[in-house]
């Protein structure tokens, strides 16, 4: 097979999020902080811009699935939080296709953003130094590190 997948726009029946909603949020929580630490470890992400991460509050929705994971960068690694005690510094909210577009570079955060299809709420600031820590992230490298991404 030749050519890249193309991941569509959908959404999930609203059921599923009212399920998910209900269940434990702990174990993506735990998921994509441990991505977010393998990703450290890398080397994917820009050293200069971490410190500006430095225990800030993070929030991420999948809207139609009902998940959230909270976490935060302290001391040089991300961390769950899983009962956050205050507003995130800056969430992200999205259904699952946007996020998946998002992470295969089919979609940048921009258009996502201006076509209703990713919501931004908190420090504008602070989700500049994101976005730019994500567009700086080297996909071709991280592909090289995961052989299961290889056919």
């Amino acid at each position: 097979m030749s050519g890249q997948f193309t991941i569509p726009k959908f959404k999930l029946p609203a059921f599923v999020a009212s399920l998910g909603h209900k269940l434990p949020q702990w174990p993506h929580t735990l998921v994509l902080v441990a991505g977010l630490n393998a990703a450290l470890k890398m080397k994917l992400l820009p050293d200069s811009e971490l410190a500006l991460l430095e225990d800030k509050l993070f929030r991420v929705r999948v809207i139609d699935t009902g998940g959230e994971a909270n976490y935060t960068y302290t001391n040089g690694l991300f961390r769950p939080v899983f009962s956050p005690q205050r507003e995130p510094d800056l969430a992200f909210a999205a259904n699952l296709s946007a996020y998946l577009q998002l992470l295969s570079r089919q979609e940048d955060p921009d258009t996502l953003f201006f076509n209703r299809e990713l919501e931004i709420t908190g420090d504008t600031e602070l989700g500049l130094i994101v976005k730019n820590m994500l567009d700086a992230v080297e996909w071709p490298k991280l592909s090289a590190k995961l052989p299961l991404l290889h056919p």
